[in-house]
């Protein structure tokens, strides 16, 4: 039987051609590729005419989802959509690019019986649901949903409906080298009423290394393949332990590393520059299969300022890629390039260290800022807007000569600078200079390469590297660490990533049925289980510890990685830089993994990942009110019966973990709400002024709390983020500078100055005392006790270091009462004198006032008293060393002027 194979494209055509060639030979199969045969045309229309800023965000079921731009066609605003292989239903969301949903729920285009050609839904603004019509060109019947091979000789089909006999002996497996004998198709035992399963006997074992497609009446779909990927076979035979993957260069010779162990061949491709549309290839030079699955190429020059790629054969494609391993790119990643990476340290470098080296993770107050947010403000008068060499201004202040940029944040007094992403991620065009390109980051596509839209010049590889390390060492000199947000649990896009490229499916969870796992929400998931994804994340976060200098790491969704590669990363980093410190999300998240007995980072895996800390999300929704309910309140903004729990949250005594070095308190960071909109949106019955007492009320509490406290940048100067309606923006990942940049103007406005000063006062008064910065659970047991009897809602509690035994504490005891009442409650103190530290809208070092016998708390407010000493020592434990010595030259010189004096008698 002869075969025609038709392309998506001319399916009217098509369909007119398909008429005479079967009436001219009744023999022909006209073949209709299944995974371009169908074409969903979503048709939107509002009254209002105005579609700026609307697309529809489009997913096959089970798929990733991404979104399709409108276009006008004919005077309608029309999305087109290609549906993938066997997918019965599209969902849709039509939405701004802030997420704002014109109906608020995911809806679904029913496909299951189109097997080819064009259909168009009809959405009407503010309507559920879509009006369905076909095309001239649409072909109907019985579809082919998904075809899996068992690894031997059947292939199990599912189909949309039931087929008769006659129809069985249509079926054929065709590959590169030629098609495969289906002996034999009969109902699989998976077959019920509703679901049509066949097993198909084929008369040969498939190549797992190969693409094969199963046709059946006119259609042909991808059989998906076994992943052999996770046996311990293939991990013996491929896994490569050196530490030369990437592109190695020296004075006279450059070698190219790359791991692709299912290729055919693989050469190394060499560009004049890193801009992927120009034409500009050099040479092309073949590698050699190594050990390992590797392939190697030395060409004997110093190729520094090069770009290349790398093109793998694989089942007879050719397919390129980026390095895997690139230490930099031209722009937008798209090609390599080979770097000399000590001619990119700035002056200094090698004397370059964290200021906060020694120090334990419970010293660290931990400030979360996006790059661009901090500068982008024209009031911040920072020249670098939007840069990382912003970082390196200072001297820069407001219109009122309030301190902007680095000189505030060092003012502010926190420990840690978490920087949002900086690796190069795929939402912000580095191209496009004509318009504001913003977006948080949360899209890997280069892990080892700092993103180019922060640049100065996206386009010179070099320059990235260096202005990276610019702004690292201008933090390090103004007595900040720096903390790197990373996120290796998914990709931007699970087909694109350059190793699942160069081998097809490795970094990601892939289902037997071919569909990503999704636990991320983002498309895909990352198979940390296997051991060359575990390698290559290991590398690159010692990558970034070595070469950039950076302090600590964020791992966004770690609940999606397993504990062993976490803990191998920690115990490599901390091999050299013991001081770094790990910390990340560790919610539980559903995901495929592909293999048995793998244990997720999650919170309730804390005890097997003892060098890693994890988001408290009790004491943020204790604090303000679930992020799952905007609605909902929180202790602070007024929940009633929460005692029990803000007392375990307080006292880092959690269902997960009681360990305080690894329980990050936090009530904001730049997902859902800022702290202030969050309580205003909550309580609209209140004034402005209730919502204020409330943020400080919730700041006042974490911020003293046993664990790591951690704030959102511009919470302490009530940081709003305000959409044009003048709704609070809860997800701004790409809403703009307007919404997300911080407002440096109001620092010249009373009211944020004197929030600004509570803040400053609270993190000084928690790096003045130890007691506060408790590192085991042990320590919080015998030290730390709340107190009783108490007015409903109010919470105290007292903190003992009777014995003085506390390194780095000289108080006797501290005292702490939170009242988020709104009349005024009395507490009753222990004996002797206490100094008022914290009170109303006053915080810090000196001494506000002293009591004794009881001390009343406002409403909505807190205090904290100090009994005995004259504070703490400063700083961490360790600034006992320089105080003692510095009280010992205090000794040393008024004992010499006393000698003085006495020859002089």
């Amino acid at each position: 039987m002869k075969k025609v194979v038709f392309r998506r494209g001319l399916a009217l055509l098509t369909a007119v051609f398909m008429s005479f060639a079967l009436l001219a030979d009744p023999g022909l199969s006209i073949t209709v590729r299944a995974d371009e045969g169908v074409t969903l045309k979503l048709h939107y229309h509002r009254d209002d005419e105005k579609y700026d800023g609307w697309d529809v965000w489009m997913w096959p079921d089970g798929g990733e989802g991404a979104g399709i731009p409108f276009e006008d066609e004919g005077g309608e605003m029309v999305a087109t959509y290609s549906v993938p292989a066997g997918k019965t239903k599209v969902g849709f969301i039509v939405r701004t690019q802030d997420w704002d949903k014109d109906v608020d729920m995911d809806q679904f285009i029913d496909l299951s019986e189109v097997v080819s050609g064009t259909v168009h839904a009809y959405v009407e603004s503010g309507v559920e649901g879509a009006v369905k019509e076909y095309g001239e060109d649409v072909m109907t019947g019985t579809k082919l949903k998904n075809a899996v091979y068992d690894g031997d000789k059947t292939i199990t089909i599912e189909l949309t409906g039931e087929i008769d006999k006659s129809q069985i002996d249509t079926f054929y497996v065709s590959g590169r080298l030629g098609d495969i004998e289906v002996t034999k198709a009969e109902l699989s035992e998976k077959a019920s009423d509703t679901q049509y399963f066949y097993d198909l006997t084929i008369g040969e074992v498939l190549d797992a290394n190969r693409n094969y497609r199963l046709g059946f009446d006119g259609q042909e779909f991808p059989v998906n393949m076994p992943i052999v990927y996770s046996t311990q076979e293939f991990e013996d035979k491929y896994t490569y332990e050196g530490d030369d993957l990437g592109a190695t260069v020296s004075a006279d010779k450059t070698v190219f590393r790359v791991w692709a162990p299912t290729a055919e061949s693989v050469s190394v491709n060499l560009y004049e520059t890193g801009d992927p549309w120009k034409k500009d290839l050099i040479e092309t030079a073949q590698m050699n299969a190594d050990e390992k699955g590797t392939w190697v190429c030395e060409v004997s020059k110093n190729l520094a300022g090069t770009y290349y790629t790398y093109t793998a054969v694989l089942d007879g494609l050719n397919v390129e890629a980026c390095d895997p391993y690139a230490r930099t790119t031209g722009v937008n990643g798209k090609r390599a390039m080979v770097i000399d990476l000590d001619s990119t340290d700035p002056d200094g470098w090698a004397d370059d260290k964290n200021p906060h080296a020694s120090e334990s993770i419970n010293d660290a107050v931990i400030y979360e800022l996006h790059i661009r947010d901090f500068s982008v403000d024209e009031n911040g008068n920072m020249a670098n807007a939007g840069k990382y060499t912003a970082f390196t201004e200072t001297g820069t202040k407001t219109a009122g000569g309030n301190p902007t940029g680095v000189d505030y944040i060092k003012s502010l007094g926190v420990t840690h600078i978490h920087l949002l992403p900086f690796y190069d991620f795929g939402s912000v065009d580095e191209n496009d200079e004509t318009s504001e390109r913003f977006n948080w980051g949360y899209d890997p596509v280069n892990y080892n390469v700092p993103e180019g839209s922060y640049s100065t010049d996206a386009h010179d590889g070099n320059v990235r590297v260096k202005e990276t390390k610019e702004m690292v060492k201008a933090l390090h000199d103004n007595g900040l660490s720096v903390v790197m947000d990373v996120v290796y649990n998914h990709v931007y896009s699970g087909k694109d990533f350059c190793i699942n490229r160069l081998v097809p499916g490795y970094f990601s969870r892939i289902n037997p049925d071919g569909t990503y796992s999704n636990g991320s929400g983002c498309g895909n998931d990352t198979a940390s289980e296997r051991s060359m994804v575990r390698k290559y994340i290991v590398d690159s976060v010692c990558y970034w510890a070595d070469e950039y200098h950076i302090d600590g790491f964020r791992f966004d969704l770690v609940g999606l990685l397993d504990v062993d590669t976490i803990n191998e990363i920690v115990t490599k980093v901390h091999e050299t830089h013991p001081d770094v410190i790990f910390y990340g999300e560790g919610w539980s998240m559903s995901s495929d993994v592909t293999r048995d007995n793998v244990v997720m980072a999650t919170q309730q895996s804390s005890e097997k990942t003892p060098g890693f800390a994890y988001f408290n999300d009790n004491i943020r929704d204790g604090l303000k009110g679930s992020v799952f309910s905007t609605s909902e309140v929180g202790w602070a903004s007024g929940a009633r019966n929460a005692e029990r729990a803000m007392t375990n949250s307080f006292l880092a005594n959690e269902t997960w973990s009681k360990n305080p070095s690894q329980i990050i308190q936090y009530a904001s960071c730049h997902d859902n709400n800022t702290l202030f909109d969050r309580i205003a949106g909550s309580r609209t019955d209140l004034d402005e002024e209730s919502w204020i007492k409330m943020s400080n009320l919730a700041a006042s509490f974490y911020l003293t709390a046993e664990g790591v406290p951690f704030m959102q940048a511009g919470e302490e100067i009530l940081r709003t983020k305000v959409k044009e309606d003048g709704s609070f923006d809860s997800n701004s990942y790409s809403s703009g500078d307007e919404v997300n940049c911080i407002k440096w103007e109001n620092l010249d406005d009373d009211k944020y100055q004197k929030n600004l000063e509570y803040y400053k006062g609270l993190i000084a008064f928690r790096k003045e005392h130890s007691l506060l910065r408790l590192s085991t659970a042990e320590e919080v047991s015998s030290r730390v006790s709340a107190v009783e009897g108490l007015d409903k809602n109010v919470l105290a509690f007292v903190m003992d270091n009777s014995d003085k035994s506390l390194e780095g504490e000289s108080a006797e005891k501290i005292f702490l009462a939170f009242n988020p009442n709104e009349t005024e409650t009395s507490v009753a103190l222990p004996d002797g004198k206490w100094n008022v530290y914290v009170k109303g809208d006053k915080a810090g070092t000196e001494v506000i006032e002293s009591v004794s016998g009881t001390v009343t708390v406002e409403p909505i407010s807190s205090v904290v008293l100090v009994k005995g000493g004259t504070g703490g020592a400063g700083g961490s434990k360790k600034a006992v060393v320089p105080i003692i010595a510095g009280v010992a030259c205090v000794l040393a010189v008024a004992g010499a002027l006393l000698l003085k004096n006495r020859k002089k008698k």
